[in-house]
């Protein structure tokens, strides 16, 4: 459920290369991809939202430790309905929770993103089982929904990077 090594750091430079004012995580579980992307941060700040207390309080132990806590702000609660309050324009969002949710998580972030904004969606390749025409598992029919959303929305330029379990960089137009 936390993204690799070679995920943190490609998410500290995409974050160093937007240069964002506000960063936007939906899914921050033990904190090691906001603190990835809190290291990338000159100037702005990142707002997290997840919906576990539990898992939560060992990311803002984590924030402390690294000292980067000053740089974020956490709203627990369901991010379909938290994410609402969030007054753009956001430059680079995380989207990483539960996979059922994408679609509404891209269009909330959608709204609030600023044009030449960059959305990265995690886990968009389900370890390649969304190429395969035999898997029909729930997860891997939500991904390739997902996938098609983002492919065919002309308000984007868009790839999957084959990081892992695939990382999608969604680029507003």
């Amino acid at each position: 459920m936390q993204i690799s090594a070679d995920q943190g750091r490609f998410l500290t430079m995409l974050t160093q290369l937007v240069d964002p004012t506000l960063a936007v995580e939906v899914g921050t579980f033990t904190g090691y991809s906001s603190l990835c992307i809190a290291r990338g941060l000159t100037h702005g700040r990142l707002h997290c939202f997840d919906v576990s207390d539990e898992w939560t309080s060992v990311a803002r132990r984590y924030w402390e430790k690294a000292g980067l806590a000053e740089k974020i702000t956490l709203t627990l609660g369901p991010a379909t309905e938290t994410l609402r309050e969030v007054e753009g324009p956001i430059q680079l969002a995380f989207i990483d929770a539960d996979k059922t949710n994408y679609p509404a998580y891209y269009e909330l972030v959608m709204e609030r993103m600023e044009p030449g904004g960059l959305i990265l969606a995690d886990n968009t390749l389900r370890g390649g089982t969304v190429a395969d025409p035999a898997r029909t598992e729930r997860y891997v029919q939500e991904m390739r929904e997902f996938n098609e959303l983002v492919i065919n929305d002309p308000r984007v330029t868009t790839t999957i990077m084959p990081i892992r379990d695939g990382v999608t960089l969604i680029r507003k137009n």
